[in-house]
Order: structure tokens, then sequence, then C-alpha cells
């Protein structure tokens, strides 16, 4: 049994769910998101929660269940709070700017890479070696952060490239001298 699956999903003051057969479309102050689910699952609201039930014992419905409940929680936490990621950009000559909507990365390339927004995507640069990612979509601001990230990922040795806030990167000794 799912444990995540049964617990219901709080509808907070301002944000609108409506359910039509497997189609679930959330409205708040930030924008609207829809969704379609496995014929596997239903919703039944009632009053501000709302419940994730099973139509049949199987297991693969079982799973579907907790996925259904995390999928809707991230859609009514988008339009309510909204989701950031944040990146950071190390390296020397690395540096991003705000172009617009666009963003102008130098990445050590002979060129500068421009990464353009996608449709309800934010970024904020609050300085020239960090980016910020905002949107409704958990799915899409993840999405993005990672292509932008894998524009230079990382590299063991020094540490240079594209990086999450707190992520660790697991460093490598160079040549040893003789």
């Amino acid at each position: 049994m799912s444990r995540i699956g049964k617990k219901p999903v709080q509808i907070p003051a301002g944000v609108t769910v409506e359910i039509e057969g497997t189609t679930v479309t959330v409205k708040g102050s930030k924008g609207e998101l829809n969704r379609s689910f496995s014929e596997l699952i239903k919703f039944e609201q009632e009053g501000e929660e709302i419940n994730v039930i099973r139509v049949d014992e199987s297991t693969e419905s079982n799973a579907q269940q907790g996925l259904s409940r995390t999928l809707l929680h991230n859609m009514v936490l988008g339009v309510s709070e909204g989701f950031e990621k944040k990146l950071e950009l190390t390296g020397v000559g690395y540096r991003v700017a705000l172009k617009g909507k666009d963003l102008d990365l130098s990445l050590g390339y002979s060129h500068p890479v421009i990464y353009k927004a996608p449709e309800n995507i934010e970024f904020l640069v609050p300085d020239n070696t960090h980016i910020t990612v905002k949107g409704i979509s958990k799915e899409q601001v993840g999405q993005v952060a990672a292509e932008i990230r894998m524009k230079r990922p990382p590299e063991p040795y020094k540490g240079k490239g594209i990086h999450y806030e707190g992520e660790h990167i697991r460093r490598k000794l160079g040549k040893a001298a003789k």
C-alpha cells in the first residue's frame, strides 16, 4: 500500500482545482497548470482537500497512486508558491548576463552561449556568477536548470563549470609527479 498516496492533498486559500475525468486543472495566484493522469486513478474533492483513490488493487495502480498524489501536490504548490533552482558558475572568465528574458553565458568557448527562456520560466541573475530559475512547474524548472548545467558541466579536476548551489563536486587527483 502506498503511504504517500493515501494522504490527502491540502488546497490552500486562493487555489481552485477542477477535476474532469482524468484531467485536473489547478489555478492559483501564480498561474494555471493542467495534467492528464492515469485511468487507474480517480480524484475526489472533499472541501479543502483532494483524495487520490485507486480504481483497482493491482501493484501498478499502487505505484500510480503515490505518483499521482505527488504530481498533484506539486501542481498545487507551484500555482500558490512557485519553484526555483539556483545555479553557480565556477571558473575564470565564466559569467552570465541577462539579455532581455534570455541568458547570455560566457563559458570559455570561442562564442557566447545564448539560452532562450521557455514559456512560464523566469531567470534572475543577482550577480555575474549566479542564476536563479523560477517557474510554477517543478518539472519544467528542473529541466531548464539541468539544460543550463549541461552547457558546461562541472569537471572533476579543477571544479570549473556550472553546478547547482550546494552541490558537492567530487574532485580527482591530477597526474602524480615523479
